[in-house]
């Protein structure tokens, strides 16, 4: 194998310039495309988009009257990580390698119901 280019697990460079869905630990998940990246994992990301998750208030007033520039409270005890059709535009980004779990493209991809939720009553 000497002289050949050394294949890695992540090959990022076929997603640069094109939609990649991050997951970030802490829950936290984001869109946009990709623009770079280096060896530790860190992405840059443009017209970024994050997904609320279930109860978060961005950037306002939350249901306390309490005004924040950051995510307050969230409303589901059984799964604060679940993330909501919310979303706020972050614009240009910068993924620290350390907090990312998932790269995945955008393209391609869909989601689907649960295979293993039983229905209720089972």
């Amino acid at each position: 194998m000497s002289g050949s280019r050394k294949e890695t697990v992540l090959d990022l460079a076929k997603f640069v310039d094109k939609g990649v869905q991050v997951k970030l630990t802490g829950g936290r998940q984001v869109t946009g495309t990709l623009k770079g990246y280096d060896q530790l994992l860190n992405l840059v990301l443009d017209e970024a988009v994050e997904f609320l998750r279930g109860g978060e208030t961005p950037y306002g007033v939350n249901h306390h009257g309490v005004t924040s520039c950051s995510i307050l409270s969230f409303s589901d005890p059984d799964d604060p990580l679940k993330t909501t059709d919310q979303t706020r535009r972050l614009g240009l980004i910068v993924c620290r390698g350390t907090a990312v779990m998932l790269v995945s493209p955008t393209d391609g991809t869909d989601e689907i119901a649960n295979p293993f939720i039983q229905p209720e009553g089972a």
